[in-house]
């Protein structure tokens, strides 16, 4: 068990499902067994993991209710084992917002939240209007042009800080 982790994520554009895969990928050159899942579809015992790590993507201000619904159901158990959250979002693109207690997402999250995960940290997204249904492509837009972001680009902004990603890793390998 103690080589065990279980990674949990809520992805709506993928990138949240990318770093996921990376942190997947570098724990198991480090030995460990990952597993990892969309966390609608975790049917397994969490009990049966030494930590646990969730990754939660943000569409219009809010995390999936499917983590909330997820940590609710299992409070208990996740305070027995050591855990990591981190929260992707496109806000985490300025310097002032990218951390977990200056990020508004992630703190209105935890204001929410009995579970205190033992590492919090916040990421920046990918910026693609080329893959948005027309719905999404003109409300980021709006949001964008509100807190003085692209509104046009030929290209996808990947706004991910990778070596962020990796000091992440590096955390939950001191857990």
């Amino acid at each position: 068990m103690s080589n065990r982790i279980l990674i949990l994520y809520s992805s709506v554009d993928g990138q949240t499902l990318k770093i996921c895969n990376k942190i997947s990928k570098t724990l198991q050159q480090e030995g460990f067994t990952v597993d990892l899942f969309e966390v609608s579809n975790f049917q397994g015992d969490i009990s049966n993991y030494s930590k646990l790590i969730i990754g939660a993507s943000i569409r219009y201000g809010k995390h999936h209710k499917e983590v909330s619904s997820f940590i609710d159901k299992n409070l208990k158990q996740l305070e027995n084992i050591k855990t990591a959250f981190f929260s992707v979002n496109l806000v985490a693109r300025k310097e002032d917002k990218n951390q977990f207690n200056t990020n508004p997402y992630v703190m209105k999250f935890f204001e929410k939240q009995q579970w205190k995960p033992d590492i919090i940290d916040v990421f920046a997204g990918k910026l693609d209007y080329g893959a948005y249904s027309f719905f999404d492509k003109l409300m980021i837009k709006l949001i964008m042009k509100m807190t003085k972001g692209p509104t046009k680009t030929e290209w996808p902004i990947e706004y991910t800080d990778w070596n962020r990603v990796d000091d992440f890793i590096s955390e939950i390998l001191r857990l």
